[in-house]
């Protein structure tokens, strides 16, 4: 079976709900991540077959298949066709997964990946009244959560808890303490606070040109917060003692792309790979527990590339919530020094759709500056479920 490699890699600073990127409609900040993605890869793009992005609402300025408009938008040909894909906070990651089957396969060579999200954008809608003259239906946020849900589902217990019920659900069955989530959300904070300040992210990031001016630094990381301030605020949860905002992820915005390419791309364009796609796997389980499902994705993945999880230089693991992340990190044995070791979601920002290709953007740059071979990129996923990604680090 065919190679996919990584090629280039970019992404969008991440603003803040409501924040600095506000402005800026999802479907040009996909268009500038894949038209970016495509320059910084060096391919020429008569040679792109496709692209594929990842966005999770799809109910507003991202609706009718993002990446087809973002290839008008970005002007790449009109040629090149674009697929959408959703599987909630993993979009981005499935879309470079699904990128890498298409190149393994044989029918493509050339394919630009990533996902976008703008949560700030994200419209309300309302159903539709269920006889003439009636009242309209009822309205939901598409930001984030359940909608127009399912009475079926709904019946069974537990199955449509709140995302961060289902993290306090997590911190119970595992053991995850109030001063354990807090104690790691400010070390994600501190971490993302050491990397901006040292310039690790900027070769990742593409500028966005806002209503605010040109914003180049994600919004995110808090300088200001403790132990102290962290402590002080109350839990989400109703009858919950875990779970608080400042150790959760945010509602946000951004977005990522990479090229992704085979073997005889590379060669024939005489593109720099950065890594190699080893293996990628997708899990399900109880949607009550669905931040444990970077667990048994990432046991799924070392599995089929031949190996454990010792073999990891760096893991770039999403923070939906410390109490998941905990309890991922305790399960699969990780060296906690190694885990978003530049912060995380809940320094950097969770825009849906973008979150998973952005973790192996920044994968990729830590693989580089860490010299590390291997590296892991997982994350779980709304409803139960997770994914994992292992890459291997290209030399030369």
């Amino acid at each position: 079976m065919a190679d996919a490699f990584l090629i280039g890699g970019v992404r969008t600073p991440v603003g803040r709900y409501g924040g600095a990127l506000a402005s800026v409609r999802p479907d040009d900040l996909a268009a500038l991540v894949v038209g970016e993605a495509v320059a910084r890869a060096g391919v020429p793009v008569e040679a792109v077959d496709e692209v594929v992005l990842g966005a999770a609402n799809q109910a507003g300025e991202d609706n009718r298949n993002v990446a087809r408009m973002a290839v008008l938008l970005a002007g790449l040909p009109d040629s090149i066709p674009g697929l959408t894909v959703n599987r909630l906070c993993a979009s981005g990651m499935s879309a470079i997964a699904l990128a890498a089957q298409a190149i393994r396969a044989g029918d493509a060579e050339v394919i630009v990946a990533g996902g976008v999200e703008s949560m700030t954008r994200a419209p309300w809608v309302q159903a539709k009244p269920e006889k003439p003259w009636s009242k309209p239906g009822a309205a939901f946020d598409t930001s984030i959560g359940w909608r127009f849900t399912n009475p079926r589902l709904a019946a069974r217990d537990k199955a449509t808890f709140a995302m961060p019920e289902t993290a306090e659900e997590v911190a119970r069955v595992d053991g995850v303490s109030r001063s354990d989530a807090d104690a790691f959300a400010l070390r994600s904070h501190q971490r993302a606070i050491q990397a901006q300040d040292a310039g690790r992210f900027r070769a990742e990031i593409v500028a966005v040109e806002t209503a605010r001016g040109m914003i180049d630094t994600d919004e995110g990381p808090r300088r200001d917060t403790s132990l102290d301030a962290l402590a002080r605020l109350r839990p989400v949860v109703k009858g919950g003692e875990v779970v608080t905002a400042g150790n959760s992820s945010s509602l946000n915005d951004g977005a990522s792309a990479i090229v992704v390419a085979s073997a005889a791309a590379v060669e024939r364009f005489g593109l720099r790979p950065r890594a190699r796609i080893v293996a990628h796997a997708s899990s399900a389980l109880a949607p009550e527990v669905m931040g444990l499902g970077p667990v048994p994705a990432t046991e799924k993945a070392l599995a089929k590339a031949g190996l454990s999880a010792s073999a990891l230089g760096a893991v770039e693991l999403n923070e939906a919530f410390a109490s998941q992340s905990i309890a991922c990190v305790r399960r699969l044995g990780l060296d906690p020094e190694i885990v978003n070791a530049d912060g995380g979601a809940i320094a950097l920002g969770h825009p849906l759709g973008s979150s998973g290709s952005r973790l192996i953007v920044t994968l990729l740059g830590r693989l580089e500056r860490e010299d590390a071979r291997y590296g892991l990129a997982t994350m779980c996923v709304g409803v139960g479920q997770g994914t994992a990604m292992i890459l291997e680090r290209a030399h030369g």
